[in-house]
């Protein structure tokens, strides 16, 4: 993966609160989040919608201790341009966008935008037709910040009853789309941003799944609440003996540059083992 242009945080954490609910916003910056995703879409009842950005707007303009992202409603819903009159002035750190359908859908946001460079992270999944644009990402890279998905505005568009098995498991289609973002994201080499764990009630369910989204290649997650932070940055964060054992890799290799491959620790590494390394030193960084 590519390091944030600057200026971008990285998404280790980023944690959603109500645009609607001003009095969450300096609980949600405290939390240690590497970001906030202050939500004007779903999170706010249409009749809210205007005090939310005002209160967006308010906190925005001023003193920042944590960037801070925007959700914005969708681009064919009506409120958008709403949305980005209240909030650009105040030059959030970026925004997310619901409901993208690959780069048609970045290309339309970059021109309200205008003048205003902002980092852009699509919620890449939510509709039938954005699982056939996920490759279009490539072309827009230099406007993203990371690619991320959701599973529940997807099953609901298909009339699917749910995306989770009994044990809280993905079904086989929603699987297949987290997958799909994951590779994505890898290839336009923006951070791969896991989706949200629902409950906020079963620390050690949460732990497996931050546990998981690491394992498989992501790099970061999304929250619904505070308390979720801690878990997923201690998660996405490499522990001391993976960190000594990546330098020790690149310590190996760096005494021997033509091999291409080497015994480590009674194990044997080749290049796939550097690359891997060189990630783990750089996440630590």
């Amino acid at each position: 993966m590519n390091d944030p242009a600057p200026g971008v945080p990285r998404l280790r954490s980023a944690l959603f609160v109500p645009a609607d609910r001003p009095d969450r916003f300096a609980k949600a910056a405290a939390s240690g989040a590497d970001a906030l995703i202050l939500d004007l879409e779903d999170s706010v009842a249409p009749d809210r919608k205007g005090y939310g950005r005002a209160a967006v707007a308010e906190w925005l303009a001023g003193e920042r201790k944590v960037p801070a992202f925007v959700r914005v409603n969708p681009l064919d819903g009506g409120l958008i341009d709403a949305d980005l009159a209240a909030v650009l002035p105040c030059r959030p750190d970026g925004l997310v966008l619901p409901k993208a359908e690959g780069a048609a859908s970045v290309h339309a946001l970059v021109a309200m935008l205008g003048a205003e460079a902002l980092p852009i992270l699509p919620i890449a999944t939510e509709t039938p037709a954005a699982i056939f644009q996920l490759g279009t990402y490539a072309t827009v890279a230099q406007h993203l910040c990371g690619l991320t998905w959701g599973a529940e505005d997807l099953p609901a568009a298909i009339g699917a009853a749910t995306a989770r098995e009994a044990d809280g498991s993905y079904t086989a289609p929603y699987e297949m789309v987290r997958s799909l973002t994951l590779f994505a994201a890898h290839a336009v080499g923006v951070a791969a941003v896991e989706t949200v764990f629902p409950r906020i009630d079963a620390p050690d369910a949460l732990a497996a799944y931050v546990a998981r989204a690491r394992r498989d290649g992501f790099t970061g997650m999304m929250a619904i609440h505070p308390t979720q932070v801690a878990t997923i940055n201690a998660g996405f964060t490499p522990s001391a003996v993976e960190l000594a054992h990546a330098r020790a890799v690149i310590a190996a290799f760096a005494a021997a540059p033509d091999a291409g491959a080497l015994k480590l620790d009674g194990r044997m590494i080749d290049r796939p083992h550097l690359v891997q390394a060189r990630r783990i030193v750089a996440l630590a960084e």
